[in-house]
């Protein structure tokens, strides 16, 4: 497994996996992901799997220890240092589940943060994921103010233990 930076030609199936992972009301536009790969390719990675993309986790750079809702709709470029990287999605191929392929994504964003001299990474989940993300290193900080896709949201954050922002 290779794990790179996304690039453009990437779009198409990145809009496919997408759709297979989240209802239509939590799942990203094809606008939005596209917007992402041009403005916050620095912070969207992806995993390759014999040449084929298995996976993905992305999210823009901000100031704010938690995700706000507007951050599902409109991103702007990633300051160079400092905040919090705040997935906005992190997503595997049908074909590709059951592999650690999320953990590894995970792992690979938080070296991307501590490389990159961020305060951490914030995220937010379902009930029923807040077990994996504290298996991956996450703290559940409580429920989520976000109201995106009209479901029940909950704080996740790992903080860079080597941070120096």
């Amino acid at each position: 497994m290779d794990i790179r930076h996304v690039k453009m030609a990437d779009w198409n199936v990145i809009v496919d996996i997408e759709s297979q992972n989240f209802s239509a009301e939590e799942a990203a536009t094809p606008e939005a992901i596209k917007e992402r790969i041009e403005r916050i390719s620095d912070t969207f990675l992806v995993a390759v799997i014999d040449d084929e993309i298995a996976g993905y986790i992305e999210g823009p750079v901000v100031s704010q220890r938690y995700l706000t809702d507007d951050l599902f709709h409109k991103v702007t470029e990633n300051p160079n240092v400092g905040g919090f990287i705040a997935v906005t999605s992190l997503s595997v191929s049908e074909n590709f589940k059951g592999q650690g392929l999320g953990t590894a994504l995970l792992a690979a964003l938080k070296d991307l943060a501590v490389a990159q001299n961020r305060q951490g990474i914030t995220l937010t989940c379902h009930d029923y994921l807040i077990s994996y993300y504290e298996m991956n290193g996450f703290v559940d900080e409580g429920e989520s103010e976000s109201e995106h896709g009209g479901t029940l949201w909950y704080n996740m954050v790992w903080e860079n233990p080597v941070k120096e922002c």
